[in-house]
């Protein structure tokens, strides 16, 4: 597990999407490098899919991951994980996130509680499929929000 940290630019980014999302979950991609931590330089938004309850489950099309890789390539990247939020719940991992989590990404969640950020945590999938979670940086050291 490797410590996450992100340029004021790209939490800010991803914050204010995530918000504007609200009361629905939204939902990206984040991309930078990996060297001894996840460096994330910037988030890319896509369009949360689920027309059925977007409040609670976020779903990205297929052709937005065969963006968001093509994306990474183009551009010298590393796609390291998925961002999401919590509308009005806690920035845990719900049994749905562990149901299609993939190896080797991480996975921002984003509690934001009556239209406003609460709480910004990362998770990884460990060798027997559950999740840890991550350190959160910004862009001065500082540990963001987490739970």
């Amino acid at each position: 597990m490797k410590e996450v940290k992100f340029t004021d630019q790209a939490i800010q980014e991803m914050h204010e999407h995530l918000i504007a999302s609200y009361p629905h979950e939204g939902c990206g991609f984040f991309y930078g490098k990996i060297n001894d931590r996840k460096e994330v330089v910037e988030i890319k938004a896509v369009e949360n899919q689920n027309k059925t309850n977007p409040e609670r489950i976020f779903e990205i099309a297929p052709i937005d991951y065969v963006k968001a890789e093509r994306h990474a390539i183009e551009n010298n990247l590393d796609l390291l994980g998925v961002y999401h939020s919590h509308p009005d719940h806690p920035a845990v991992p719900s049994v749905t996130d562990l149901k299609f989590a993939q190896p080797n990404f991480s996975y921002v969640i984003v509690s934001i509680v009556k239209g406003e950020v609460a709480a910004t945590s990362s998770w990884t999938l460990n060798d027997t499929h559950k999740f840890v979670q991550e350190p959160v940086f910004d862009n001065e050291e500082k540990k963001v929000t987490t739970v």
